[in-house]
């Protein structure tokens, strides 16, 4: 098989999966390890992937931020499960923070039966938690165009008025070097100053934020415990090492 076929097979795959190991590439091409390593390394040259140990990730653009009705259609029953093990750590009376994501929404049902105060930056998170009469604060600020969160100074500036049990924040990427990245410097403006007001900081994501890197840092990965579906082969051991993940699947 040639090389450019072989390259070819890679990309489909990860464009199918987003993330590959290499042993599964080296069993379905027959090739040798050595050569499917070179592949890889082609490729990461061309900025089409990413190597990582034992396989290699989908390259996607830092600052690419798909909107909020396309993050809700993804991977609905991974984040269900996020959000309910997340909401079984919320105790009666405590204040927390629901950051304006698509697995936060889901936590909002499952908050329910709890007599808790939430503070927001998701207009929509609001209105479901005002109709499930769970006592909600929404800070004012510049809605985002794309997902409709509410960033920006002014949301910095009413976010100091509170402070917070919990805070359960989402995000585009997360990486043992970069730390828990997101695509808006306001966004992660806001995020981290929610995550400072905190005793304790939750970031839920689905397992394809692993590895991931967006153009603008939040916080260490050791200044947040991950809620997640599973740990990816390809950096769960070395993430569990810097930061307490909960595996919910």
């Amino acid at each position: 098989m040639l090389a450019e076929e072989r390259q070819q097979i890679i990309m489909k795959q990860l464009t199918d999966r987003h993330v590959v190991k290499l042993q599964d590439l080296v069993s379905l091409m027959h090739a040798s390890e050595s050569t499917v390593r070179r592949d890889l390394q082609e490729l990461e040259g061309r900025h089409l992937l990413r190597r990582v140990h034992g396989g290699a990730l989908l390259v996607r653009p830092r600052n690419d931020e798909p909107d909020m009705a396309t993050k809700t259609a993804r991977n609905i029953q991974k984040k269900k499960a996020i959000a309910k093990f997340a909401a079984s750590l919320v105790k009666d009376k405590e204040c927390i923070y629901l950051d304006a994501g698509t697995t936060t929404l889901e936590v909002i049902p499952f908050l329910k039966d709890k007599h808790v105060t939430v503070v927001t930056n998701g207009p929509k998170h609001g209105e479901m938690l005002a109709e499930q009469n769970t006592v909600c604060y929404l800070i004012g600020g510049k809605v985002k165009r794309s997902t409709k969160a509410v960033i920006g100074s002014i949301a910095v500036q009413t976010l100091n008025l509170f402070r917070f049990d919990k805070a359960f924040v989402g995000v585009n990427g997360i990486d043992t070097e970069m730390g828990f990245t997101t695509p808006d410097p306001e966004e992660a403006m806001l995020k981290k100053h929610a995550s400072e007001l905190a005793e304790q900081t939750y970031v839920l994501a689905d397992s394809s934020k692993f590895s991931e890197i967006s153009s603008c840092k939040i916080i260490d990965l050791n200044q947040a415990d991950v809620i997640t579906d599973s740990l990816p082969d390809t950096a769960g051991s070395s993430i569990s090492e810097i930061t307490r993940v909960y595996c919910c699947s």
